[in-house]
């Protein structure tokens, strides 16, 4: 047919059908009564308040603004910026009749008016008569004023205020718009720079549309283009703007999520119990917010509540770990969340006031400045009464009603003017009138007639009436105090003043208020995970830096376009360029809590606080040179800000003692300016225009304000404060964030009023600042100079100028600007809570800066309590300890490079010292009572001393001498000596000691010194012990640290906090170096005097292979504790030989059984979180252990080396873990899926052993000799089961008087079973069979893991935190080995001398001469195949090899591992292939008969196939031009690879080998899933766009079309029942599994209910599917979706799934056969095939015509089962190969002729279904005998009526059976009928309505 005629006919028969009916008018709503519009909300005058004409009040929606702007609560003074409205209105009529009744059932009259809200109807002439009848004003709303201009008024045009005719051009803004002080005579006209506003006005062209009312009428905000927002920004749907990169990152930044919508959907989901991670990771969500990193990226740290580890002494701890000061605590206010602070309060007094307090009625104290203030602090009111109230000198004061404090105050222009303003109109009582003077008038300016009609004077504005009542005298505006006239400077003239404006502002065109230069200000703040902007309207809101991890602190460098934060989680100070994510460190150590930061733009420098180490610091902006400001008598220090300009750093601290303080740059003049009244001060900033500090008190909710020093002192805020945290200033506005409203608020920073909220919806404010050049001016003068002061390391500025500063440990040199490069001697010593230091012998006075007020703190952190000090000079570091945290610290004398040397078994490391001659650390524990010795890294620790060492305090050492000495505070107070290998220990000085604290040397003089805290004294003696002298005994309250240096002895003392100095020979010539210092401990000398020399160490460690120790004459090797020294002295063993190892959850222990100690050590493992199980390979010494919270088995050497994870899946919860070190076998139990398993020691040949009838097993042992195994179940039922060792032979031994079985041993010299019990509270023991049963002990607390070693049994114990030992026959001897240890769990005994001969490599065997496992058994061993797999020969009656790959099994992927469930096998169990370096694997698919397996790899986009016969074998296949392959299928026919690309948007083909990759199609939207038919040409996959579809197309891209296209969300899974004929798919949207026929018709909600499923595949008579919510594989019947069961669970993000199996790639296509005779890809179409080239052409020549042509017909070689063929293809008929050149012509024209005929057809079938329903209703047939048939479309009734009996062509498939409940299923092929039509109903039913048109009407089983 011809196109014309085609269109004629259709738009003909298009005609005839609409043609018939007409639409229905559409009904339009009636209007109400008034309609007014809402005014423009922006601001009026700068930002604060919004601007809104008096006619808008009372409409809902505008936010009221009150009409005056007091400075005091008490005066309201008619403000420059609004106007008054008269009483009088008229009514303006409503031109629409039918008004609305709102919904009310009351019709009001014409001549009445309805009130909507109340539904009343009142008469109509109360309309407009300024009084309000109805709600809400309604009767008064929209009504027009009338001004009265005989009475000489006028009417602002734009507002419709009605003012006096002698207020325009007086300079006040009497309209609100200003419109009444434009076009004056004195104001120019607008220039070519500026826009004339609406009213007049004359603004900057630059500041139209800037988000600011300038011209005040908002005229240069109108028809400003909605998209304003920038290159790199998004426009959202609302017009806001935020950041480009933000968009689609799963976070919605957009008010109205427009920034997420049309986003690739999140492919990632994690299970029910996980928390996922930015970087798609998915972890369990306990271990959220736990402070590790579990994520990678940190953001499981992210969001989480700010706590505190522990609080101080000063503090109260909340029950959700929240720190309050103490203070707080039962002072009547709840802080805690719970309220807990205020539970079980005793009544209590409060303190008596100070003399700048006010006693309240209640007792409470409250500043005076507070009172008549306007706001109410005391409970009474009182501190607000009786209060004196003062206008200004030009106002006039109302008359109150009542006696209130609250006054009112009008300007003298609206007193009698006509208008009442007073509420008792006073203001217009007793008006005079104004006269012409007259000669004898002695008026100066005006003349008047007073009311009682007395001649009298008066003066006009601006002046003030002299006292003698003729002149008149000036009045200085700018003197004001309730109301600034101008909003920065202020100059007074004759009757009026000019307003002037600061350094980097301009004076608007009010001509009293200033704007910042510049671009539009925005607010910069932090929020915890990332720094965002936002433009002070709210709506423009862009990123600074994304991904961040606690951002707490923050500021910006303007002019270096930088913006510093903190991030407090990683403790480190970072900054980057603005919109640029490159980051850099700027200060990355010696941080704790990094709490506020401020940049110096001027002299960049960088200053911080940080409230964990109690310090305010500086460095250079780059955070090279660094210095401590302030140290003490700091607790909490928060914000932080500087004014450049003068010098100065203000800091609020809100610990126990909560102040504001104040010092010069350099940290000089420190004072305290704000300290009463003060709670909680978190914000803190400055303005510089007035010189002013604001700051936020979270605990008392306001906002203050002070001069710099602390005077006047006002509040602006205090109300809408409940947890202020920051604040900063803009112009004329105080913006803040609080934590409670998630809000950024402002306020007007002169009068507290007009706040609004700026910014909603904030995950957690933190820190905010204004982001504009006005913060950071340029014109402060840099008291540095262009040189840095000629500084050589720091230049900081102070009051006068600028001081230099030096380093930690450098000192000025003689020019007082350059540092020294060495380190001169200094004075070292600690503080509980820091390190010290200061010049010994300062030279200038600079160096001699008191001790103080300025002084050197090492900024290391995390101190808790720091007691013993060292130091090495060689390279300048110091040693200390921690007695708190029990650690052992090293770092640079600068406080770089800070690490913990040791950190275990540490209990009271009270004394240190440094071997300066072989490099070696001593240190002394009080806890532990021991001696110890190593490396300066912590590494070869080795035991000194142990016996009789009672509370060992200090340790000092002579290596020359090879001598080392130390305290002991025991029983016996001694001072003892030892050579330093520990050897020849001899006590020195013993009696008349108490507390021997501290110990010097004085080696030129062979002297040792110590001090006694109990006797108060510091005495000496020689060497050898002789000679004991008292050198000072009088004024010594508790000396404790010492050291001796030249002439002088230094010590510090406990009770008078001070560092003390004396002469070492005579005590005289004390000095003090330091007072005040609260906690002093130790003190040390650093100088560059020490000398190593040669020694016996000196060359090649002195031949020892460990530890190298000095001692007189010579030298000693020494091992690591608890290793054997060999016989030659030099050498020690590699570990211990025989030991005790156990498990202690974050740690292992190894309990050394060769030496006559026994002394646990930790092995240097990295981070355990949940260690329980533990084992040791006794041939290669690796240790083996489970670690329950990461479900992984790992293996490491001794020494923490060659660290891998054994087993990494399929793990849950591995409880016990036995090694079989004869036959190199792994054993363990998995409490959480019941089973007992069995690997090679390296993880692999994997075998379940037991799975049925298990219930928490636990404990594992083994009995080589024997062949046995043993576990313990401490389940529901009890019990310790035994078996062979290769799962054989089970059979229950104990099951009687049995609770809680934990731990399990093996004796293998008596042959007995030892276990302990829980519950039972006992240790027992048996026989291998149950027998002989005894009780060896009774009442053990909780004993968890035991073991057997020789005659003794040692077991660890819950209760007692302990391992203890026993004698195995008896219980007696009981020792406690180990205690203070929580969580100590199994243990295992390792005997190398014990060696058992290895049955499975005896006899020249190898393996057994087994494939795989050879497991030992009672009778020597058997062949064992790994989980899956079957035996080669089953019929072998002992067989030994097995199959290299299952039959059948499904094969799915885990996003970082690809497993395999063998269905071969019962046990169905889930195994991971043996593979590294998957990241993300998503799609899979395999080819049967080249035995590979194909998977994609999103995360490095790749396509990699895997060897079945050798699943450790991996190779790429692809690995360019890709990005996110989500689907995979393999042409298993012609040896051809589809997958599907996301990013690119191509459905893409290759061979097998990854080789001649051609794209069949592209524009794709979200292409996901992918399934082939081969056999058939079919190719299916899923798209996830904004119209979800299901689409079909041949192999070679050609005949695509849409097969289902409604009701779907997220379609994956596609899979095919090739017999069947039937393809599925999953909805991980719609919660659901839909089956349909190949050519999507038919289609059925199979199972309605599956939550979250992804992955499908089909195999025999069931479908299987991957489970993200449930993390498992699920399997249901295919045909009715019934049986749902779990087939394996907990599984990590299981991706797609397939089954493997030789039968689901049958099938025979053309290409089979010589690849169809194409060079290059066959691709088969079902009627035919083509060839096709590849995209990038390579080296072999490719043609599209096939050099020999393949019939279509099947050869009779293949099985028939191979042809999917549904006709039947003649002999003769033969297959054309098309090209590709061909076929786009033939399918444009077939198209074309197939749409036309459809369209046609269509209409004709509409016309005529329209016209029978017009005629007759619908007929349907129902079944009566209990069957719902389908809708059949393919079925014709009247071929049914002429032949009842006869069968159709195809029976249908699904059908559902009422009686039976069941769903059936018959095989059809595709494209036709589902059900065979219905039998003839008996009667007719009414059409039942349908739910989905495209969905079968079937009912399915729910869920189960």
């Amino acid at each position: 047919m011809p196109a014309p005629l085609a269109i004629f006919f259709t738009l003909l028969f298009l005609w005839i059908c609409v043609n018939g009916d007409d639409a229905p008018p559409i009904p339009t709503p009636r209007t109400s009564n008034t309609s007014v519009d809402a005014p423009d909300p922006r601001s009026a005058i700068g930002r604060v308040p919004p601007f809104q004409p008096p006619n808008a009040v009372n409409v809902p929606g505008i936010i009221q603004v009150p009409g005056y702007r007091p400075h005091s609560p008490y005066t309201r003074i008619d403000s420059w910026h609004y106007g008054r409205v008269p009483f009088r209105h008229t009514y303006v009529a409503s031109d629409d009749d039918d008004v609305d009744d709102g919904g009310c059932h009351e019709q009001c009259t014409k001549d009445e008016f309805a009130c909507q809200l109340s539904c009343t109807c009142i008469p109509m002439e109360k309309r407009c008569n300024n009084v309000v009848e109805c709600a809400e004003s309604e009767d008064e709303a929209g009504c027009e004023p009338v001004c009265d201009e005989n009475e000489n008024r006028t009417l602002c045009q734009g507002t419709s205020e009605c003012i006096l005719l002698s207020w325009i051009c007086d300079g006040d803004n009497d309209c609100g718009d200003f419109s009444d002080e434009t076009n004056c005579v004195n104001s120019p006209n607008c220039t070519i720079e500026q826009y004339q506003c609406k009213n007049g006005l004359c603004v900057h062209k630059q500041w139209l549309c800037d988000g600011d009312n300038d011209c005040h009428d908002n005229s240069d905000e109108i028809d400003c283009p909605k998209n304003r927002c920038q290159q790199d920004q998004f426009t959202c749907a609302s017009g806001d703007c935020v950041s480009l990169h933000w968009q689609c990152d799963r976070e919605p930044d957009c008010a109205d999520n427009s920034d997420e919508a049309e986003c690739p959907v999140e492919l990632l989901r994690c299970g029910e119990s996980e928390f996922q991670c930015n970087n798609k990771n998915c972890i369990r969500k306990d271990f959220q917010c736990d402070t590790d990193n579990d994520c990678g990226d940190w953001t499981d740290e992210d969001s989480c509540p700010i706590l505190p580890t522990s609080c101080s002494e000063s503090e109260f701890k909340c029950s959700d770990g929240k720190c309050i000061p103490d203070r707080w605590h039962c002072d009547g206010e709840r802080d805690c969340k719970g309220g807990e602070d205020e539970l079980n309060c005793e009544p209590h007094g409060l303190r008596n006031c100070s003399s700048d307090e006010y006693t309240c009625a209640d007792r409470r104290c409250i500043l005076k400045t507070w009172l008549c203030d306007g706001h109410r602090d005391c409970t009474n009111s009182e501190d607000e009464t009786d209060c004196q109230v003062n206008c200004e000198v030009d106002q006039y004061m109302c008359k109150s009603v009542v006696n209130t404090p609250f006054k009112n105050c009008l300007s003298r222009k609206h007193v009698c003017d006509g208008i009442k303003d007073c509420p008792q109109g006073d203001d217009e009582e007793k008006c005079p009138t104004r006269r012409s003077c007259k000669e004898d008038d002695k008026c100066e300016k005006i003349c008047i007639t007073t009311y009682d009609g007395k001649p009298a004077c008066d003066c006009p504005l601006g002046y003030l009436l002299g006292e003698d009542g003729f002149s008149c005298r000036d009045i200085d505006e700018c003197m004001y105090e309730q109301d600034p006239v101008c909003s920065q400077t202020c100059s007074n003239s004759a009757g009026g003043y000019a307003c002037g404006c600061m350094s980097g502002y301009v004076l608007r065109p009010d001509a009293r208020s200033c704007k910042a230069v510049g671009d539009s200000a925005t607010l910069m703040f932090a929020n915890r995970v990332d720094i965002r902007q936002v433009s002070l309207t709210g709506s423009n809101y862009v990123s600074v830096v994304k991904g961040l991890h606690n951002a707490v602190a923050l500021d910006y460098h303007y002019e270096k376009k930088l913006v510093f934060w903190t991030e407090n989680n990683m403790r480190v100070i970072r900054s980057a360029i603005i919109n640029t994510n490159n980051r850099t460190d700027v200060i990355r150590w010696g941080l704790d809590t990094p709490s506020g930061v401020a940049v110096d733009w001027i002299h960049d420098l960088l200053f911080w606080t940080d409230s964990g180490s109690r310090r305010v610091e500086v460095a250079t902006i780059n955070g090279t040179n660094r210095i401590v400001l302030a140290a003490s008598d700091i607790d909490k220090p928060r914000a932080i800000a500087v004014h450049p300009g003068d010098a100065l750093v203000f800091w609020t601290d809100w610990g126990p003692n909560p102040k504001i303080e104040r010092a010069n740059m350099d940290g000089t003049r420190r004072k305290s300016v704000i300290f009463d009244q003060l709670f909680w001060p978190n914000g803190l900033t400055i303005d510089y225009t007035e010189s002013k500090i604001y700051w936020a008190d979270a605990k008392h909710h306001v906002i203050e304000k002070a001069l710099f020093d602390g005077r006047d002192r006002k509040r602006v805020v205090t109300k809408g404060l409940p947890h202020p945290f920051a604040l900063t200033l803009f112009e004329d506005a105080i913006y803040w964030t609080d934590w409670h409203t998630k809000s950024i608020s402002s306020v007007d920073k002169m009068t507290g009023k007009g706040m609004q909220t700026v910014h909603a919806g904030i995950q957690l404010p933190m820190d905010i600042h204004t982001y504009h050049p006005s913060r950071q001016l340029r014109t402060f003068r840099n008291h540095c100079g262009g040189d840095g002061g000629g500084c050589s390391h720091l230049c900081l500025p102070n009051a006068a100028g600028y001081a230099c500063r030096c380093p930690i440990g450098l000192s000025l040199m003689a020019d007082g600007r350059t540092c020294k490069e060495t380190l001169d001697k200094l004075l070292l010593y600690t503080r509980s809570k820091d390190i010290r230091l200061k010049q010994l012998n300062p030279r200038t006075h600079l160096e001699s800066l008191d001790m103080v007020s300025y002084k050197k703190v090492v900024p290391v952190q995390n101190i808790k309590s720091a007691v013993a000090l060292d130091w090495d000079h060689n390279s300048n570091s110091i040693f200390w300890t921690d007695v708190d945290k029990n650690t052992i610290n090293r770092a640079f004398l600068n406080g770089s490079n800070q690490t913990v040397i040791v950190k275990t078994n540490l209990i009271t490391p009270a004394g240190l010292a440094y071997d300066w001659m072989t490099d070696k650390l001593y240190w002394s524990d009080y806890g532990t009572n021991r001696i110890e010795v190593s490396n300066p890294n912590g590494t070869m620790r080795s035991l000194l001393a142990w016996k009789n060492v009672d509370k060992p305090r200090d340790i000092v050492l002579d290596p020359k001498g090879g001598l080392m000495y130390w305290s002991n505070w025991g029983a016996n107070p001694s001072i003892e000596r030892a050579y330093m290998d520990g050897t020849h220990r001899q006590q020195l000085i013993v009696g008349r000691m108490s507390w021997p604290s501290g110990l010097a040397l004085d080696l030129p003089n062979n002297k040792i010194y110590w001090t006694d805290g109990g006797n108060c004294t510091i005495e000496y003696a020689n060497l050898d012990g002789t000679g004991r002298t008292v050198l000072i005994s009088e004024h010594l309250t508790h000396p404790f640290g010492l050291d001796v240096y030249g002439d002088e002895v230094f010590w510090t003392d406990w009770e008078t906090h001070s560092i003390q100095a004396a002469n070492k020979y005579t005590g005289q010539n004390r000095r003090t170096l330091g007072a005040g210092v609260e906690g002093l401990m130790d003190v040390r000398v650093f100088h560059k005097e020490r000398r190593s020399g040669v020694n016996r160490c000196s060359k090649n460690n002195g031949g020892c292979s460990h530890l190298c120790l000095l001692k007189p004459g010579g030298r000693t090797c020494a091992c690591p504790t608890g290793v054997r020294l060999s016989s030659d002295g030099k050498t020690c063993t590699n570990g211990p030989i025989n030991f005790l190892i156990f498990a202690h959850r974050v740690d292992i222990r190894v309990v050394s059984l060769d030496m006559d100690y026994m002394v646990d050590v930790v092995l240097p493992l990295p981070p355990l979180r949940n260690a329980l199980g533990v084992d040791v390979d006794q041939k290669t010494g690796y240790v083996y252990w489970t670690d329950t919270a990461e479900r992984v088995i790992v293996r490491a050497s001794k020494h923490g080396e060659h660290i891998e994870t054994v087993i990494r899946k399929g793990l849950h919860t591995v409880d016990g873990i036995v090694i079989d070190s004869t036959g190199r076998k792994l054993y363990w139990t998995d409490g959480g899926r019941n089973s007992i398993e069995v690997s090679d020691l390296d993880g692999l040949n994997r075998k379940v052993l037991v799975w049925t009838g298990l219930d928490s097993p636990r404990a594992i042992a083994l009995y080589y000799e024997g062949g046995y195994m043993f576990w313990s179940d401490w389940g529901t039922s009890a019990k310790i089961e035994r078996a062979d060792m290769d799962g054989k032979n089970r059979r229950i031994i104990v099951d009687v008087d049995i609770k809680w079985p934990n731990g399990l041993a093996v004796d293998r010299i008596e042959g007995r079973l030892y276990w302990n019990d829980a519950k039972e509270f006992t240790i027992e023991s048996s026989d291998f069979n149950g027998n002989d049963r005894r009780v060896l002990m009774k009442e053990v607390p909780y004993p968890y893991g035991i073991v057997i070693v020789g005659q003794h049994i040692y077991w660890t114990d819950w209760k007692t935190k302990a391992l203890h030992r026993a004698d195995k026959s008896n219980g007696k001897e009981q020792l406690i080995i180990r205690d203070n240890l929580d969580g100590l769990m199994d243990i295992r005994a390792i005997q190398s001398e014990h060696v058992i001969k290895d049955v499975c490599n005896a006899n020249g065997l190898k393996n057994g001469g087994c494939s795989h496992l050879c497991l030992r058994n009672p009778q020597g061993f058997s062949c064992i195949c790994p989980t899956g797999l079957l035996y080669e020969d089953e019929s072998d009656p002992n067989p030994k090899i097995c199959k290299r790959h299952p039959d059948n099994f499904l094969i799915f992927a885990t996003r970082d591992s690809i497993s395999m469930i063998s269905l071969d096998t019962p046990e169905q169990w889930d195994l991971s292939l043996p593979l590294k370096n998957i990241f993300n694997s998503i799609a899979v698919d395999f080819h049967w008969e080249k035995k590979l397996i194909y998977f994609t790899d999103v995360n490095n986009n790749s396509i990699r196939a895997i060897n079945m016969s050798n699943t450790s074998q991996m190779t790429d296949v692809i690995t360019k031009r890709l990005d996110t392959p989500n689907g995979l299928g393999v042409d298993w026919i012609a040896n051809n690879l589809y997958w599907t690309d996301n990013e690119y948007k191509v459905l893409e083909v290759s061979r097998l080998d990854g080789s001649s990759r051609k794209i069949l199609l592209s524009g794709l939207t979200e292409p996901r899933s992918l399934a082939l038919f081969p056999a058939k040409g079919f190719l299916y996959w899923s798209d996830w766009g904004e119209n979800p579809n299901i689409e079909r197309c041949a192999l070679d891209g050609t005949q695509r079309k849409i097969i289902i296209d409604h009701d779907l969300g997220f379609p994956n899974g596609l899979t095919i029942d090739y017999k069947d004929r039937r393809l599925y798919w999953t909805d991980a949207l719609k919660d659901r599994i839909d089956t349909s026929d190949l050519n999507g018709q038919h289609r059925v909600q199979l199972i309605p209910d599956a939550k979250n499923p992804f992955g499908m595949t089909q195999f025999k008579e069931y479908i299987y599917w991957t489970d993200w919510y449930k993390k498992s594989v699920m399997r249901a019947d295919k045909r009715t979706g019934q049986n749902v069961t779990a087939v394996t669970s907990d599984l990590e993000m299981a991706m797609e799934i397939k089954a493997v199996a030789a039968e689901k790639q049958h099938g025979w296509s053309p290409c089979k056969e010589s690849n169809g005779g194409c060079t290059h890809l066959c691709l088969f179409r079902g009627h035919d095939y083509v060839c096709a080239c590849p995209d990038e052409p390579d080296s072999r020549v490719c043609s599209t015509t096939p050099n020999l042509l393949v019939e279509l017909r099947m050869p009779s070689h293949y099985p028939s089962y191979y042809d999917y063929m549904d006709i039947e293809v003649g002999t003769a008929h033969k297959t054309t190969p098309v090209s590709e050149s061909n076929v786009s012509a033939m399918v444009i024209a077939v198209v074309l002729v197939i749409s036309i005929i459809i369209i046609i057809s269509v209409i004709v079938y509409l016309c005529l279904r329209k016209r029978a329903n017009d005629t007759e209703a619908k007929d349907d047939f129902g079944d009566g005998s209990g069957h719902i048939s389908f809708h059949n479309p393919n079925y014709s009734a009247a071929a049914a009526a002429l032949d009842p009996d006869r069968r159709p062509r195809f029976q249908g498939i699904f059908k559902y059976d009422k009686h039976q409940d069941r769903l059936a299923n018959v095989y059809i092929p595709e494209g036709t009928s589902l059900l065979p039509p219905p039998p003839p109903p008996p009667h007719r039913a009414p059409p039942r309505p349908s739910t989905h048109d495209d969905f079968e009407p079937v009912t399915l089983h729910p869920f189960a």
